[in-house]
């Protein structure tokens, strides 16, 4: 997730760019650029770091010019560079773009293109639009520009200048959000309202297809070659609450980013029809030889790879142990060469987690970083590296960048399997069928999270929660009382669901409720006994489970319903409730829920 800003009018563009970059600069920070046309020209000014980098380069040096493009990237291809920042050039310096989103096929483009005698200068997936632009631009920059969409696979919103019309800016939009700002005199193109809202308070959102070529007097949107009309709203939000898209909180705007994360994490990855998963950075050859895998991590990435644990052993017949990096690094574990070692680290910056690496990488045979930051400590130190592309996440508590860890996960799980054999090719292609119809059954889970805030007011004032699941859905119960501590500051615990009578159940009473994740599956009668054993102690029920469980209203007080899956792909939807539930208890106890009381977003010293 990047955040785009262009401008067309009269004022001076780089001005008008640099305030919007600043308003986006949370959609990324790695790096920054700007481009603006003049005389027939386009002056680029890049550079690595933050914002605040690129705002010194320009006091260098005048960028004069009424039109121009803003990118600040969070990287997904290309590690964080002046060369890899946008905006991208073609060889001929005529053809200037932004990008944000994933181009799948960029690697094959890339290779033809090298053919054709077209030089690179970046890692990026985004510069080998602008050469495929160049290719055709003899035909005219807007019919360039449609034969090149015409040409790539995947998610992008795309902005385009073009030297010999420097007036106009070009932009095209498939899955990845780009709205237009409608002024007098001027126009504007962004990822988000925050950047122009201090300018004009019209806005046009863009479709998926639409490409919309852009002026200051005027804008023209088609789609599919045909002109078509889209509805200029005015925006009722106050600048802060543009930045967070009209949610109230950051938290709230990342689960329902939920979906998309998740999207964007899988996308590229699978050949359904082989039945194949695609990790670009990952040595096929050495995870064959593999024997035994443990994966290494903290907090909720410790229950991201808890989960993977169920998965991958199920899948891959491979022994799968699960360490918490604070306690790794200084234990003598056993670590051959016939062993995986995997951190899970948002950041790729948890101290604890490099630490215990740069005692156990030498020693094993394979190791890899599934990470979301481009760059980061971890990327760089093991051998191998899946990035989860959920973009930047500025609420505290982890949540999109958790479902977009389990993604991950998920998809290793169903390579490895492939790899050692246990899966067949149809195997496969119904793991990515059930992946595929994952971000479809999250959003309608946020469709009633109403209902979820419901719930919670009925238990905000409840000091004990106790949480249990069982199987791959453990994991989730203690992943659900973490977010319930973090949010709302209320004590929780979380159980495998068999372990209830060995303590846990001397807690039991009518003011500690009980949540289950019980959907339906090879568990579920185990579950119901547990949730039969405490409802005859007096205990109060909140559970989990499958939309088509109709008897669950007969021993739970409430029912949170998700939609039915394969039973092994529950966490996936069940990890959603549970945040929702911690943060509607927060935010109805007054916490503020993005920055709870002494938790900083990345644990960076011991």
């Amino acid at each position: 997730m990047c955040g785009i800003i262009g401008y067309t009018g009269n004022n001076e563009a780089a001005e008008r760019i640099i305030y919007g970059l600043k308003k986006l600069e949370y959609r990324g920070y790695d790096s920054a650029g700007i481009a603006v046309a003049d005389s027939g020209k386009i002056k680029r000014v890049r550079s690595a770091g933050k914002l605040e980098n690129l705002v010194k380069k320009l006091k260098g040096g005048s960028i004069p010019g009424t039109t121009g493009i803003g990118h600040t990237r969070w990287a997904t291809h290309g590690k964080p560079s002046d060369e890899n920042a946008h905006p991208h050039t073609d060889c001929t310096g005529m053809i200037t773009l932004i990008h944000n989103g994933i181009i799948e096929n960029y690697y094959e483009i890339r290779e033809e293109l090298k053919k054709k005698g077209h030089k690179f200068s970046s890692e990026t997936d985004t510069e080998v639009f602008a050469h495929l632009i160049e290719e055709k631009i003899s035909m005219g920059i807007e019919k360039a520009v449609a034969d090149a969409l015409k040409r790539i696979r995947g998610m992008y919103a795309m902005v385009i200048l073009y030297s010999k019309e420097p007036g106009k800016i070009i932009a095209a939009r498939q899955g990845s959000p780009l709205v237009l700002g409608i002024g007098k005199g001027e126009n504007y193109i962004a990822s988000d309202v925050p950047s122009f809202l201090k300018f004009t308070d019209k806005a046009l959102f863009l479709e998926d297809g639409d490409v919309a070529v852009v002026t200051k007097e005027k804008v023209s949107v088609t789609n599919g070659g045909k002109n078509v009309q889209r509805a200029v709203r005015d925006i009722k939000w106050t600048a802060k609450q543009a930045e967070k898209a009209g949610y109230p909180h950051f938290m709230l705007k990342e689960i329902n980013e939920e979906p998309q994360s998740f999207e964007d994490t899988i996308l590229g990855r699978f050949d359904e029809l082989k039945g194949r998963i695609e990790f670009e950075s990952v040595d096929d050859k050495k995870l064959a030889k593999i024997e035994r895998i443990k994966i290494v991590a903290c907090g909720t990435s410790y229950h991201a790879a808890y989960a993977a644990k169920y998965l991958v052993e199920k899948y891959s017949g491979v022994s799968v142990e699960v360490e918490v990096a604070s306690e790794i690094r200084y234990a003598n574990p056993v670590v051959d060469k016939k062993t995986l070692l995997v951190a899970v680290s948002q950041s790729g910056e948890t101290i604890d987690t490099i630490e215990a690496f740069k005692n156990l990488k030498t020693k094993a045979g394979y190791s890899l970083a599934i990470v979301n930051v481009v760059g980061s400590t971890l990327s760089r130190m093991l051998d191998g590296v899946i990035y989860t592309h959920a973009g930047p996440e500025i609420g505290v508590a982890a949540t999109k960048t958790f479902i977009s860890q389990l993604a991950v996960l998920y998809l290793f799980a169903l390579h490895m399997g492939k790899i050692k054999g246990v899966l067949k090719a149809k195997d496969v292609r119904r793991g990515i069928r059930n992946l595929r119809k994952v971000p479809g059954l999250i959003r309608l889970i946020l469709k009633d999270r109403e209902k979820i805030a419901k719930i919670a007011g009925k238990y905000k004032k409840n000091r004990d929660f106790l949480y249990y699941g069982r199987n791959i859905n453990y994991p989730m119960a203690l992943e659900g009382a973490l977010k319930l501590k973090e949010i709302s500051y209320i004590h929780a615990e979380g159980y495998a669901a068999g372990e209830m009578k060995h303590g846990p159940i001397a807690l039991v009473d009518d003011k500690v409720p009980n949540v289950f994740i019980a959907p339906q599956g090879k568990v579920y009668e185990k579950l119901i006994s547990n949730i039969q054993e405490i409802k005859a102690r007096s205990g109060t029920i909140i559970a989990v489970t499958n939309k088509s469980n109709k008897e669950m209203k007969k021993f739970a007080e409430d029912v949170i319903y998700i939609p039915d899956i394969d039973e092994d792909y529950y966490p996936l939807l069940a990890a959603i409730p549970m945040q929702l539930l911690a943060y509607y208890i927060g935010v109805k106890k007054g916490i503020d829920v993005d920055k709870p009381r002494n938790l900083a977003k990345s644990v960076t010293v011991e």
